[in-house]
Formats: structure tokens, C-alpha cells, sequence
């Protein structure tokens, strides 16, 4: 009898409802963002911010002399140019408002592509930011990145101060603020809620963040209950930035080395056209930064590579062997890989490097299934071990989320057919709640719907047009799934 045939009769004697509690990877939400700002684009993208963010009250101030305005409880936001960083008094605002963030667009374009030490030696007011980005007319407008930016200090805010909470990071290590204010937008859609984004710009501060230490040397034994490095779900670096006082590819050379030795399963974008970079293709993913779609390859690296996307198989040599959607694909290669014979033997050698590097727990961490990676994540057992305990717990878990429904108002809902009419009915608020923290995705992520969460992920808005919104999408997927025969 299969374990499905074992394990079903009794989950349905004993059918309980089991509650969906989706992860709250930033539990400090922010609530207010001002912009202070000469700049008319800058001050306009407030309304570009109140559509992508509704849930955050945005407004446009004209003194950056003034701090009283702000409310101390909640996060909260500034979003300055350079005109008013240099005028505003920040300590001021730090102590009337408790969990601010100061943002700083720079317009100035040595800010832009200089690196601290320089910025703060010719412009000084940039040291008194929390975060720099780069802004522009063209590429880099206002209106392009002011939600990635607000994103952003919400993701430093809780990384700072709530460091209690298990999350998932996606750590940046370069120099230069114009490189990340292109590429966040893209990155944000794509993670949604379920990951944060953290930005070091010196060796030194990538140390800190990863090891929680100021030299290599400190690196102790339990490294990873130290600094975030636990966490970190891939690096995107730069090889050129500061180490001390120098500036050269040694500082991206020495924390790749680093980050390789003690975490090994962290996925590693070098995102550098310096020459020395191709020297290093055996220990990352060289993207050539800056140019003509760099970016949808960057988009495809980290849907593949780590866990955001569909559960990819390669074997020694890169080669793509499995391609898998949702969790029952990965059951069945499992049921494969338990099997007689050389193909399942070479499949499980392929999947115990995979349990080793952690990429199970990270893939059902990414689509949701936050006990599933609990469990799985301590546990190094190998080989046909390994394919037993992973098969005995994903099937546990499907047949768990049957009896898991997603709960609208006083409506449970179980499948997807339920789902449209439920949204479309529901008390806005609530739905425009669930929608703001992906709850609504990571339900239908957990319940195989990996393309549908996919195209929720990005849709936010506010009163019953988000419902119709929801509603509309999740109406088109059902037939779509109905066509592949997908049962809903």
C-alpha cells in the first residue's frame, strides 16, 4: 500500500481544520512616509507611492525644518533629497519620531556612484542618512523606485531592530547607491513579501551584517548563531569596494571566500564587468552589471536558484535535469529517487547534495510551507534515509493542507474554485490585509497554485476594486489549471 493509501483513511477520521498563519517576515509595518523634497518628480511620486502602498499614508512636506508632524508610533519613513538632508536636522527627528527611517535620493551624481567615505568627505549631509539611493530623471525616476525605497527602509528597520524574528535575506554588497536603485524594483516584484533586502557597502559592514564580527579572525565556531548569515538566502556583490581604505577587487575576492567557507549553500550573484570577475566563475554567477538585460538574467538566477521559483534539479556539471512547480512534483521525484536501478541511485545522489546545501528547506520556506522547512532544515540524514523522511513529510503536508483553509470573513475557504467568489465578497479591508502580506499568495502557494501566487504577489490596492482585481486573476488561473487538468 503507498503512504498516501496508509496515511489518508485516518487524516480523514481524524479531520481536524489545521490554521493557515502566513509568515510575517517584518512585523514593524510602516505606516507614514514623508517626502521632503525641491524636486517636483520626487514630490509627485507620492501618488505613484499611495497607489503601489495603500495601506501607507504618504504626503509631501515643504519644511525640512520641522519633525513635530510625525506620529511616534509605527514606522515610519523620511524620503529626503540632498537640498533637504542638508538643511534637516535629523537627530531632531530621530528622537521625536522612534522607528524612523531616513532615506536619502540623491540627485547629485558624485553621490550617486561614489562610495561613502568620499560621499561624506565632499557632500557631509550623506552621513546622515540610513539609506542612499541614486535618482533620476530617465532611468532611475521617482516614480520608478519610491515603493522599492520605502520597501527597503521598512526591510532595515526590522533587520535593525527585530532581530528576534527568522527571515529571509537577500544581501547586497556594493559601494555605489546607482546600481541597487535600478535593479530593487525588480527584485521586490519578484520576492514580494516573502524575503527582505539588506545593503552593505564596505567589506567591513558585509562582515558585521553576515558574521557579526570586525575581522575574520573573530569568526567563531557556532558562526552562524552570530551576525545574519543564517538567514541570508543569496548574495549579489560587487568585487570593487572598500576594505579599510582601499578600494580594489580583493575586498569582493576575500567576503565571496568568506561567505563560500561557512555557507556554502548561499547562492552567489558577482555582479562586476571587472576582468578579475571571470577569475572567479567557479564561485558565483558572473553578471556583466550594466548591461543590455542584465537584469531579466538576474531575475531568472534568483527564481532558480533560490527557492523563489520553480524547484530546479542540476546535476555536477549545471546541466538543468528536473524543472517542478509545486510540492507534488517534488514528491513524486522522490518516489523516483526510491526506487531500483542506476537512474535512481544517480537521482539520489543528485538530491542528498541538494538536502546537504539546504535547497529543500529553502524552496518550501520560499513557497510558504514554514513548518515543513522547520523540520527539514536540522535534519542530515542521506540517501534512501533522506528519500523516506522527505517523502513521509511532504505527503504529510499535502495531506495537511486540504484541511487548511483560508478563512474570508466567516467563509472557509478549501479549493480554488471558492476562492474568486470569497475575495469578491469579503469585507475589503480584510482583503486588502491578507493581500498586503502575501497571505493570500502564500495559501495558494502552499496549495500547488505556484503561478498563480506568482501573479498575486505584485497586486496591492485598496477598497473593493483590489477584490474585482484579486478575483478577476484567480477566475482566469482556475481555467487555466481546469485546461491542464489540475483539479480545483
Amino acid at each position: 500500500m503507498s503512504d498516501e493509501g496508509r496515511l489518508e483513511p485516518k487524516a480523514a477520521r481524524q479531520r481536524r481544520d489545521f490554521t493557515f498563519i502566513p509568515r510575517a517576515v517584518n512585523p514593524i509595518k510602516v505606516q507614514e512616509v514623508s517626502i521632503i523634497s525641491t524636486d517636483e518628480g520626487l514630490r509627485k511620486s507620492c501618488a505613484r507611492l499611495q497607489a503601489e502602498m495603500p495601506w501607507v499614508s504618504a504626503r509631501v512636506l515643504g519644511n525640512p525644518r520641522a519633525v513635530s508632524w510625525m506620529r511616534r508610533e509605527g514606522g515610519k519613513v523620511l524620503v529626503v533629497d540632498d537640498v533637504a538632508m542638508n538643511l534637516m536636522d535629523v537627530d531632531a527627528a530621530r528622537r521625536e519620531s522612534g522607528d524612523v527611517v531616513v532615506v536619502l535620493l540623491s540627485f547629485v551624481k558624485l553621490v550617486q556612484i561614489a562610495t561613502p567615505e568620499v560621499s561624506r568627505r565632499e557632500f557631509p549631509y550623506t552621513a546622515k542618512a540610513d539609506l542612499v539611493f541614486a535618482v533620476n530623471q530617465s532611468d532611475i525616476s521617482p516614480d520608478r523606485i519610491i515603493a522599492s525605497v520605502v520597501r527597503a527602509a521598512e526591510d532595515h528597520l526590522n533587520i535593525r531592530k527585530r532581530s528576534d524574528v527568522r527571515r529571509f535575506i537577500v544581501l547586497i554588497v556594493d559601494d555605489e547607491p546607482c546600481w541597487p536603485s535600478q535593479f530593487l524594483p525588480v527584485l521586490y516584484k519578484l520576492i514580494g513579501q516573502r524575503a527582505g533586502v539588506s545593503i552593505s557597502r564596505t567589506y567591513e559592514e558585509a562582515l558585521r551584517f553576515m558574521f557579526g564580527v570586525r575581522y575574520e579572525s573573530e569568526i567563531a565556531a557556532d558562526y552562524w548563531e552570530h551576525g545574519c548569515g543564517d538567514q541570508v538566502v543569496c548574495l549579489i556583490t560587487d568585487l570593487l569596494f572598500p576594505k579599510g581604505s582601499d578600494i580594489s577587487a580583493e575586498a569582493g575576492r576575500e567576503f565571496i571566500r568568506l561567505v563560500r567557507k561557512y555557507y556554502d549553500r548561499i547562492p552567489i550573484v558577482i555582479a562586476s564587468k571587472a576582468k578579475e570577475a571571470l577569475e572567479l566563475a567557479d564561485a558565483g554567477f558572473v553578471l556583466p552589471k550594466g548591461d543590455e538585460g542584465s537584469l531579466d538574467m538576474l531575475r531568472s538566477f534568483l527564481r532558480d536558484q533560490t527557492g523563489m521559483g520553480d524547484f530546479v534539479l542540476y546535476d555536477e556539471r549545471g546541466v538543468q535535469r528536473r524543472r517542478l512547480k509545486e510540492i507534488g512534483g517534488i514528491y513524486s521525484m522522490l518516489s523516483e529517487a526510491a526506487g531500483q536501478g542506476q537512474e535512481a541511485q544517480d537521482l539520489r545522489k543528485l538530491l542528498e547534495a541538494y538536502g546537504e546545501r539546504d535547497k529543500f528547506s529553502t524552496w518550501f520556506y520560499m513557497h510558504s510551507y514554514r513548518e515543513l522547512g522547520d523540520r527539514l532544515r536540522p535534519l542530515r540524514v542521506r540517501g534512501r534515509r533522506m528519500i523516506t523522511v522527505l517523502r513521509r513529510l511532504l505527503l504529510r503536508e499535502m495531506l495537511r493542507m486540504r484541511y487548511t483553509p483560508l478563512r474570508l470573513d466567516r467563509t472557509e475557504v478549501y479549493n480554488l474554485g471558492r476562492l474568486a467568489e470569497a475575495v469578491r465578497s469579503a469585507d475589503p479591508a480584510q482583503v486588502e490585509a491578507l493581500a498586503n502580506d502575501d497571505a493570500i499568495s502564500s495559501w495558494l502557494d502552499r496549495k500547488g497554485y505556484s503561478e498563480l501566487a506568482d501573479a498575486l504577489r505584485p497586486i496591492h490596492g485598496k477598497g473593493p476594486e483590489l477584490g474585482r482585481m484579486i478575483s478577476d486573476i484567480v477566475e482566469k488561473w482556475h481555467s487555466i489549471y481546469r485546461n491542464r487538468g489540475i483539479p480545483g
